[in-house]
């Protein structure tokens, strides 16, 4: 289906709206001081940045109706990343979320780093059956932002270069490389 929006697909606009009604609400809460790391924020924003885009949205998966299938990310010629698996009530997801969340809190004293490494782990992890990477950079920026640093985006320009660092990380799962790409996209503005 097209749409009004000079030829463009309702998908892609929908996608858009979803991304401007993300935006709009994860600076409400940031102003507010409700901005939050915590399970609470993460899925209320991935409601607002995944609805009508995936099979489910605003919950880990296994915590709907779907409880069995695991989507995993293309690699392109590299194959495949599945993650942690699908299951009734998402018990390894949640137990891999509140790990990550206490490692963060306890290990990474600066919202910078902490921020970048939170974007990596929510991508890695898939709590969700898409919108993971587009969810946890709002996260990401949530932490910047809440601590009065300026949010970080991916120039059109490097969308490439962070498609091609993405699949190293998949593969490697180191963030070293990403997180200097991040750093040097905030650098870069």
């Amino acid at each position: 289906m097209v749409s009004l929006w000079g030829g463009r697909k309702i998908s892609d606009q929908e996608h858009l709206l979803n991304l401007a009604e993300s935006s709009k609400h994860l600076l409400a809460l940031v102003k507010a001081n409700k901005f939050k790391l915590d399970k609470a924020t993460f899925t209320e924003l991935h409601s607002l940045v995944a609805r009508n885009e995936t099979l489910e949205w605003g919950h880990f998966r296994g915590e709907g109706k779907e409880t069995s299938y695991t989507p995993d990310v293309a690699l392109g010629e590299h194959g495949r990343y599945t993650p942690l698996p699908t299951l009734k009530g998402a018990p390894d997801l949640n137990r891999a979320f509140l790990h990550g969340v206490e490692e963060l809190n306890n290990q990474v004293d600066h919202p910078f780093e902490k921020a970048l490494a939170f974007f990596l782990f929510g991508a890695l992890q898939q709590f969700f059956f898409d919108g993971n990477k587009r969810t946890s950079r709002f996260m990401m920026n949530g932490i910047l932002m809440s601590e009065g640093i300026d949010a970080i985006s991916v120039p059109a320009a490097k969308v490439q270069d962070f498609n091609e660092k993405m699949v190293r990380f998949y593969l490697r799962k180191d963030a070293t490389e990403m997180m200097e790409f991040m750093a040097g996209c905030y650098e870069s503005k």
